[in-house]
């Protein structure tokens, strides 16, 4: 049986983020998954050093590298548009698993359920919680580069999402903004020199 899965994850560099923002540079999914991924590795690293956690960090970073894989069938849904009210999102997470199902259908039965948990997450899980913290992280990344390039059109939306990561209370994100966002706003000598 021939297979169009992972034709299909290889168009994730086509699928822009940011629809509803002037970027001055575009960022795909293929881009943000990456970044979210190793982010997400270091919050779990961070956790079971400093925080008593137990979490395998190599399954972070997976679940990151898949957890905007429906949006290879969904698109990017802006963030205003996907939180406006609790009816919306609850409806595009149906729209979001009905997606991942869709995808999971796409790769021969015999590997099937080794994708199930990647392509399906669970939500609530210390896992899924670094995860969602490190696509913040990434889209906060994302709102600093962005001002960095002189584009105030990322103003309001990196204020909220410094709020909304804050608000996790996840000790390890915590750690992540202190420690190393602040590097994010220094030019490559002054990186070169912490």
């Amino acid at each position: 049986m021939q297979s169009g899965f992972f034709a299909m994850l290889s168009r994730m560099k086509y699928i822009s983020r940011w629809a509803l923002m002037r970027n001055t540079e575009r960022e795909n999914l293929s881009e943000h998954s990456l970044e979210t991924a190793v982010i997400a590795h270091a919050l779990a690293v961070l956790g079971n050093a400093r925080f008593g956690r137990q979490v395998n960090p190599e399954r972070v970073a997976l679940l990151a590298v898949y957890h905007d894989v429906p949006e290879i069938l969904t698109g990017d849904m802006p963030t205003p548009v996907k939180y406006y009210n609790p009816q919306i999102r609850e409806a595009y997470g149906e729209v979001e698993r009905t997606a991942g199902e869709r995808m999971l259908s796409m790769l021969p039965e015999d590997i099937r359920e080794s994708y199930r948990s990647l392509l399906i997450q669970e939500e609530g899980s210390l896992e899924a919680r670094l995860v969602k913290a490190a696509d913040k992280l990434s889209a906060l990344i994302k709102c600093i580069e962005e001002r960095k390039a002189g584009n105030m059109e990322f103003v309001c939306a990196q204020r909220a999402t410094e709020q909304s990561l804050r608000a996790m209370e996840l000790p390890e994100a915590d750690a992540f903004l202190e420690e190393f966002i602040p590097a994010y706003s220094l030019t490559l000598d002054e990186q070169g020199n912490m």
